[in-house]
């Protein structure tokens, strides 16, 4: 048996498809009932890497452990992870009983356990009473549901989720998310939730897995991914950002960083390593205010409802600016001249 820290180990795995290297060096140890999200625009390698751990594509390089053992050999079905894909794969003319029933006849499990399992899964998934039911007489999160019903019903080590959420509208993606949750806390499920939603991968995993062309750029929790990116790249896909180039100067006992266009003061210690440096500042943590010490001149407006994002000129240079819009204060209009005050703790990559 494994230790919780690399329930399933993903070591050095490779795949090729023809000159392209789709997994480059990928190794990850994952927890027991951990929910990871694998994240990154079209062609990273994130459903690459969940069909390879499914046993749907056969890494080029590279071994795969699952709960002290090596799984590589064996296929899909014997693999002890489910799998659910972003089209459901429902059988239509199949009611939800039979749906759910299906693996279990596959692994020829006695009547009286297949109906006892499929209530139970059922009743994880908040399905009870829909037996009957055609996958067409359901709707888009009941569906969902059924699908993951039946690979819970075969009790996985590891459930898959590819872009489980995608075919949902935005409602229902909410309440579908706190469903998995849910799930992975009561029955302590090891979960890889692949999604092109960043949000969604921030709120519902325990750490996220950013890729680019088949590698990781970064592996941690959801708050560090966000807050302190590790590159350039990071910082840009996960949210919205202001990226600024500059130089660290010391100015009446005060540490600035000097842009081309303007400067703020940081806190000392950012200097202590370099004169150089790029400044990541997410939107929310610059302020409107009276007395701010950057001056500059709305530029386009977009409302978003809890807030309002203002762009902003800085002697040509645009910032993007989140304002909570609290009930009864006003807005600022295009045109409009304004103040603001940047965070002296900024988040700094260094990238060689």
């Amino acid at each position: 048996m494994s230790n919780q820290s690399n329930y399933l180990a993903l070591n050095n795995l490779y795949k090729y498809f023809d000159k392209i290297t789709a997994v480059n060096n990928i190794s990850i140890d994952i927890e027991q009932g951990e929910l990871i999200s694998f994240i990154g625009p079209s062609g990273c390698g994130k459903t690459t890497l969940l069909r390879i751990i499914g046993g749907f594509h056969k890494q080029d390089e590279g071994t795969i452990n699952l709960d002290g053992q090596q799984i590589d050999h064996l296929p899909p079905e014997e693999r002890s992870t489910g799998m659910v894909f972003q089209n459901y794969a429902l059988f239509p003319h199949m009611s939800v009983f039979k749906n759910v029933e299906y693996g279990l006849k596959v692994e020829k499990v006695k009547k009286e356990e297949r109906n006892r399992r499929i209530k139970d899964a059922l009743a994880q998934v908040q399905l009870e009473g829909y037996e009957d039911r055609k996958p067409s007489e359901l709707s888009g999160g009941q569906q969902q549901r059924v699908a993951i019903a039946r690979c819970l019903v075969l009790q996985p080590k590891v459930l898959l989720l590819d872009e489980p959420l995608s075919n949902l509208d935005a409602n229902l993606r909410m309440i579908m998310r706190e469903e998995i949750r849910r799930l992975k806390e009561e029955l302590n499920l090891t979960i890889i939730f692949v999604t092109h939603d960043q949000e969604e991968a921030l709120s519902i995993s325990d750490r996220v897995i950013v890729l680019k062309d088949g590698k990781i750029q970064q592996l941690d929790r959801p708050d560090n991914v966000y807050n302190q990116p590790q590159n350039e790249f990071v910082a840009n896909f996960v949210g919205h950002t202001n990226i600024l180039e500059g130089q660290f100067e010391d100015h009446d006992n005060k540490t600035l960083f000097k842009t081309e266009h303007f400067s703020f003061e940081v806190q000392s210690k950012f200097s202590n390593s370099s004169k150089n440096g790029k400044a990541v500042v997410r939107p929310e943590r610059i302020s409107i205010m009276p007395n701010g010490d950057v001056e500059g001149k709305i530029s386009k407006i977009v409302y978003n409802g809890s807030f309002t994002r203002y762009f902003v000129l800085i002697s040509g240079e645009e910032i993007m600016v989140d304002d909570f819009n609290a009930h009864g204060l006003g807005h600022y209009k295009r045109n409009d001249p304004i103040k603001l005050a940047f965070p002296t703790d900024p988040h700094f990559i260094n990238e060689n």
